[in-house]
């Protein structure tokens, strides 16, 4: 399962994710992080939205709705296995 964590340096709740999401153990993740703040496009739609999380698969990318900041480890897991193949 691949992620996409739009995010930016010193965001809180994005390094707070970013953490959960690599406790996770029961599913197989690859998470690839884009910094928002190097790319124009990307600072224009997710500058007041971040953390923003897609699941990325051939067709394209998913946006997974926003997770709470007080979102655990395992009902993070649960919310990704409604994504999960």
């Amino acid at each position: 399962m691949k992620l996409i964590l739009y995010s930016k340096e010193g965001c809180h709740l994005c390094e707070g994710l970013e953490e959960k999401l690599r406790e996770i153990t029961e599913i197989p993740l690859e998470l690839e992080i884009r910094d928002i703040t190097t790319n124009n496009q990307w600072w224009e739609m997710y500058q007041y939205e971040i953390p923003v999380l897609f699941l990325a698969t051939e067709t394209g990318e998913t946006f997974i709705p926003r997770i709470s900041p007080r979102v655990s480890v395992s009902q993070l897991t649960k919310i990704l296995q409604k994504y999960h193949k």
